[in-house]
């Protein structure tokens, strides 16, 4: 028998780099359909899910802004970045439908022909019928992350907790990939993640997170069946609350 999650509703958070794979751009068909196997088995359980999609695989707005005077204005990079992210929602939105995955993609920006456009009571009503929502464009507002849009999309959606998923299994005092001995958090305070300056998500979306009481699990997405171990209740990854 199946455990129950210990969670109705939950933002996931994932990377545009997670959706390449192993590719140095791009979409990996491939591993679209790992992650969407892995959300239908977390909906089968009951649990609301909502995505919220990076664009880092197609598009770094920030690679392309510096302090020269020819380089992108900043605004314009991040709203190409917010384009991004809808060609990744449109890619994770057909595999989840071909895997049986009631789909909808709600943006932020105005792109009517190709995603509605993101209305807060839709999007709870889309939830309670027992769609994946995918949240794409980010907050329709440059200077902000994906990472914040995920913050203010859980507080809209009155979501449980936020799942950042990660190429580590959790919050380290550095970098795990580059720095040898790096010390892994099984939990953290808020405060303490911004105090260190630790790599969990932006500033920004950390004190939305903290002002709010919703917690933040970070874990390791490369692991097949994470997603689900989390909503278990499984000691894995990282909580930040």
């Amino acid at each position: 028998m199946t455990a129950k999650s210990i969670y109705k509703r939950v933002v996931l958070k994932l990377s545009g780099e997670a959706l390449q794979g192993k590719r140095a751009h791009g979409i990996d068909q491939p591993v679209l359909v790992t992650f969407a196997r892995q959300i239908k088995e977390i909906r089968g359980m009951g649990v609301d899910v909502a995505i919220v999609l990076g664009g880092g695989n197609i598009f770094r707005g920030q690679e392309n802004v510096a302090s020269r005077g020819l380089d992108m204005d900043r605004s314009v990079a991040d709203y190409m970045g917010m384009l991004a992210t809808v060609i990744n929602g449109l890619a994770l939105q057909d595999v989840l439908e071909k895997t049986g995955v009631p789909t909808r993609v709600m943006t932020a920006i105005e792109i009517q022909r190709v995603a509605e456009l993101y209305i807060r009571r839709k999007a709870i009503r889309h939830l309670e019928k027992g769609r994946v929502v995918i949240f794409v464009a980010g907050t329709g507002n440059p200077y902000f992350t994906t990472d914040t849009a995920a913050a203010l999309r859980a507080m809209e959606i009155n979501a449980d907790a936020i799942l950042k998923a990660t190429k580590v299994d959790g919050v380290y005092s550095a970098d795990p990939l580059k720095v040898k001995g790096a010390r892994k958090f099984d939990r953290l305070k808020y405060i303490d993640v911004l105090k260190r300056g630790l790599k969990v998500m932006d500033a920004t979306a950390i004190s939305l997170c903290m002002d709010n009481k919703l917690p933040i699990i970070v874990f390791n997405l490369n692991k097949v069946g994470n997603i689900k171990r989390v909503l278990q209740g499984a000691k894995i990854g990282t909580v930040v609350e």
